[in-house]
């Protein structure tokens, strides 16, 4: 495992950021760290990377704990918390360098040549960062993360404030460092639609307190999703589907569209019974997202 939290909690005063919670994160996950603001996800990747102390608990880094050896195991990491700050007045490469010489990366100019050619910004090495867009600014904050050539590396909302292109850009960069680079990613974002596009495994935390953790495809493959249909005979559809099982699982219909709520395998056999029986159908659309998932977990939470 390259990330093991075992239990940990937190208290501020009598404030408990972080309840008993416990995650992994395996080599060659994206790993997608999700929870509503104010979960405790920003105070258990402070604590993952030493910045702070858990109150009780156990976290180890690459199967050790952090209490031992702590400089060398937290050097095969990466991170950029929240937005990345760089000298404004001084160009990417000279920021790129002078990180790195506190890094001690050699050889250093090249190494920073490497970076800016993976993070997309190799034509504009030389201009200075206050020239930069969010986009561009955020891109940098990655090459600052890889420039050591971690192991892992940890983004806190790294498409927070950009544009969709900007969120694009940022999604395609980390897809390639893990399938390119083949480093393990672990991601806290709240734009679920993001986490669902790139990660692997994911955990949902709430008030602190881990809700599930699992494989992305498995967890929503465990609970029904909707589906949309659309036809183009929607009277004969309908008195097809009334005259069938599929009639306990339909949830309403407008007009040419007949909204489902079933399981994932159920989907080909309703394709093949309306097409069989010439319903005309033109489409079908799952619509079962991440963003459904989460609000029925985190509301199933409040409700106990």
């Amino acid at each position: 495992m390259f990330i093991e939290v075992e239990s940990i909690t937190k208290y501020y005063k009598k404030f408990k950021a972080v309840d008993q919670l416990s995650l992994t994160v395996q080599e060659g996950d994206i790993y997608g760290f999700l929870g509503p603001n104010g979960s405790g996800k920003s105070t258990t990747i402070r604590m993952i990377l030493s910045l702070i102390k858990p109150t009780s608990g156990e976290i180890k880094l690459f199967g050790k704990a952090i209490t031992s050896g702590k400089n060398m195991t937290l050097n095969r990491i990466g991170a950029l918390i929240e937005k990345p700050d760089f000298y404004n007045y001084l160009s990417a490469k000279k920021n790129l360098e002078i990180l790195g010489k506190l890094s001690e990366v050699t050889p250093l100019k090249k190494r920073v040549d490497e970076v800016l050619d993976i993070v997309g910004l190799s034509d504009r090495g030389h201009s200075k960062v206050r020239t930069f867009s969010q986009g561009m600014k955020q891109r940098l904050g990655i090459a600052q993360t890889i420039l050591h050539n971690p192991d892992l590396i940890i983004l806190d909302e790294p498409t927070n404030g950009l544009d969709p292109q900007g969120q694009k850009e940022i999604r395609e960069l980390i897809l390639r460092l893990k399938e390119e680079r083949n480093i393990t990613i672990l991601i806290s974002s709240h734009l679920l639609h993001e986490i669902e596009l790139i990660a692997s495994r994911m955990i949902i935390i709430n008030k602190g307190e881990a809700i599930i953790e699992g494989s992305v495809n498995g967890l929503l493959k465990e609970s029904q999703q909707q589906v949309t249909i659309t036809v183009n005979n929607p009277e004969k559809t309908l008195q097809l589907i009334n005259e069938s099982d599929w009639a306990n699982k339909m949830v309403s219909s407008a007009q040419e569209k007949f909204f489902f709520k079933i399981s994932k395998d159920d989907i080909p056999a309703l394709n093949a019974y309306l097409a069989e029986k010439g319903s005309g159908i033109i489409s079908i659309e799952p619509i079962r997202s991440l963003e459904d998932y989460f609000l029925q977990v985190t509301d199933n939470e409040k409700t106990n």
